[in-house]
């Protein structure tokens, strides 16, 4: 039963994975970080929403733009399967053109969410583009209140007030969407207090017209300061009066590697665990527990934890010391099981490291509370 327990654990990312928790919401992300520079897409993301399965087949297009000084094309697109079409630009794209890929979904599946990618392969681009269609099916058509009633501040209707993005990278800014509605009988003017200093937010159209949707966009900046999971946070204030609660927004920060040399990565530490698991095996609830892995950095450089982000505020970090070329470091925790539920845990430990081949090292506690 551990070692399934373990493999949910290890298929997640940081985070409760409780099923009751308040519900969070993956948010779209506007500009993948991996496409390549000479070619850039106006998205890489294409949310249909919430759809019926009356609405039949539903299409989008993707555009992208020659930034190279060579003429590029469109070698293949190729569909997740076989439920959407696609059609492309034939024939070249000059330097400072642009070409399209269309899709379509044929919404054949019945009610249920959706989530397709098309498989870009451009001349030129050492690595494929990986461009998504997904949204929501249902049976029938859904009124506002019934898709975004659930979690709404005021006359703001949300699918959840916690968000999630994608990873973020030093020196950089992840700027990601999400759909809200208005779901009362007057236009609704939306500003914001109580920003984080890294985060901007913003709604298009604002106001937003009495029985409509508008799209929330969030931008946060990386902060050289902050590593790891962090969370930011901004209270709406509508049509002048500040909303009881706001709204929250998590992003994964992460050394940004993009600019290191091949000398650089050559001599980059490299951090190898003895264990990445430990079973603590059964314990009695209240005892404190002492935790300890063992580190070895076999690079050419000093390795360095930025931040250690556990899933249970019980498990804490007490020693994580910085581990020489060749040497060995323990990484010691202690565990209050106080606060833990009876039966079996599986406890993730989130490193944020300084390797550029192991940015992120999860490791695992294993317990049985009794």
């Amino acid at each position: 039963m551990f070692w399934t327990l373990l493999l949910a654990a290890s298929l997640g990312t940081c985070g409760t994975r409780n099923a009751n928790s308040t519900p969070v919401v993956e948010l779209l992300a506007l500009e993948d970080p991996q496409t390549p520079e000479t070619v850039v897409f106006d998205k890489t993301v294409h949310d249909f929403g919430d759809v019926s399965v009356t609405d039949g087949p539903l299409s989008c297009s993707f555009t992208l733009t020659n930034k190279g000084t060579e003429v590029i094309s469109i070698y293949e697109v190729v569909s997740s399967c076989g439920c959407t079409d696609v059609k492309w630009t034939k024939g070249t794209i000059a330097p400072g053109e642009s070409g399209s890929i269309s899709a379509t979904y044929k919404n054949e599946d019945g009610p249920m969410p959706f989530d397709k990618t098309l498989t870009v392969y451009i001349s030129g681009v050492k690595r494929p583009v990986v461009l998504r269609l997904r949204g929501v099916v249902h049976e029938k058509k859904k009124s506002l209140s019934q898709l975004y009633g659930a979690q709404k501040l005021g006359d703001l209707g949300l699918k959840a007030r916690k968000f999630k993005t994608a990873t973020l990278k030093q020196g950089l800014s992840v700027s990601e969407t999400a759909t809200v509605a208005n779901l009362g009988k007057k236009n609704l003017k939306v500003e914001w207090a109580d920003v984080s200093p890294q985060l901007s937010v913003s709604v298009v159209p604002n106001p937003i017209p009495a029985g409509s949707t508008a799209t929330l966009t969030f931008t946060i900046k990386a902060d050289s300061a902050l590593y790891g999971k962090t969370a930011y946070h901004a209270t709406p204030v509508l049509n002048g009066k500040k909303a009881a609660e706001g709204l929250e927004v998590s992003a994964y920060t992460q050394e940004n590697f993009a600019s290191w040399s091949s000398e650089q990565r050559d001599k980059a530490p490299l951090p190898v665990m003895q264990s990445s698991t430990i079973n603590l095996g059964t314990v009695k609830q209240g005892e404190k527990k002492e935790i300890s892995f063992e580190c070895t950095n076999r690079g050419k450089e000093a390795f360095h934890i930025y931040k250690a982000d556990t899933e249970v505020p019980a498990l804490k970090a007490e020693a994580l010391p910085d581990v020489a070329p060749g040497k060995k470091e323990n990484l010691r925790f202690t565990l209050d099981t106080a606060a833990l539920p009876a039966g079996e845990n599986v406890i993730m430990v989130s490193l944020t490291t300084n390797s550029p081949l192991r940015p992120l090292v999860n490791l695992f506690v294993a317990i049985v509370i009794n």
